[in-house]
């Protein structure tokens, strides 16, 4: 049984390092052991894997992720209990953990030096037999599994997605309310919505009733399991400049598109006659008397190619 779930030894723990939960680091410790067999099944772990683990905290989620994987890496922000983590699993080789800003610290650099599964580690500066030119290490496939503070779940989320390398796939504890607005359909969508669903499918897995922490927090979390697209959802040249789009729909989300959208690409500094939104709407098959809530990811990106057709961006880039 994972030492880590008992809350008397989560309690003692804290008391150890003088640490105070706060709801500022998102310091919420899992102590329910079915939720967390429902993390471990999400993620479809194989030997093989290699892991990124956001926030162990105490280690009650790197101490199961270690019986199922080749390789965590745990990056953890309080200096304290990154330094009880090196006490705790210092007999643990497959066990990396980084003290530092996960936001700070790019997929790339969290990767480096863990080779892929069926190679071998290569030294720096030798040279590849086959092809007898310096070897340039290639960052192994990676999952991300975490409990993740809610203040920074978007960021997070941003961080991977946008990021190079992506993960394959994450399997996140979130905030309810955050896991629904993310797997929206049409009609209840938002601008994380888009951002996550450009990237990956979105599924809750369970929700996880907020006696399943300590300190107990005042909402609901839910198990949320983002599997990654190859490529991006819809194809366009700038994803940016369509974000852009999007982000300007949603700064009055109860206007009607026809007023919305030109007033916030004003707001952003992208003045647009409303003459020409009128025309992309209608080019793209979208009513001018939609509200942003209920234009899909791929009705956006019509909009957008539409208004860059019509030489939108020409202008204003």
């Amino acid at each position: 049984m994972n030492p880590y779930l008992a809350p008397e030894r989560v309690r003692a723990a804290l008391r150890t390092l003088g640490l105070q939960p706060t709801r500022g680091m998102g310091q919420n410790f899992l102590i329910d052991g079915s939720v967390l067999a429902q993390i471990i099944v999400a993620a479809a772990l194989d030997a093989g894997d290699l892991v990124v683990e956001v926030g162990p905290g105490l280690g009650v989620l790197t101490w199961e992720l270690l019986r199922h994987v080749r390789q965590v890496v745990a990056v953890e922000l309080d200096k304290r209990l990154a330094a009880r983590l090196s006490v705790e699993f210092a007999s643990y080789r497959t066990l990396r953990i980084i003290q530092g800003d996960i936001l700070r610290l790019s997929p790339a650099q969290l990767l480096e030096g863990t080779p892929p599964a069926h190679l071998a580690p290569v030294a720096p500066g030798t040279l590849d037999q086959t092809s007898q030119t310096p070897s340039i290490p290639t960052p192994p496939p990676y999952k991300v599994v975490a409990n993740l503070p809610y203040a920074i779940t978007s960021a997070v989320l941003r961080h991977f997605l946008e990021g190079q390398p992506q993960p394959t796939s994450m399997v996140l504890l979130v905030q309810w309310e955050v896991a629904q607005r993310i797997t929206a359909p049409a009609g209840d969508l938002s601008v994380l919505a888009h951002a996550v669903q450009l990237y990956a499918a979105p599924q809750i897995v369970a929700r996880v009733p907020a006696c399943s922490f300590f300190p107990r927090p005042a909402v609901d979390s839910a198990i949320l399991r983002l599997q990654i697209y190859n490529a991006p959802a819809v194809a366009v040249n700038d994803i940016d400049a369509l974000f852009r789009v999007i982000k300007a729909g949603f700064l009055q989300p109860r206007k009607k598109l026809a007023n919305a959208l030109p007033t916030g690409l004003a707001a952003m500094g992208q003045p647009v006659d409303r003459s020409m939104v009128i025309a992309a709407l209608t080019a793209a098959g979208v009513s001018p008397d939609q509200r942003s809530e209920t234009v899909t990811l791929a009705e956006w990106a019509s909009i957008y190619q539409a208004l860059q057709a019509a030489g939108y961006y020409d202008r204003t880039n």
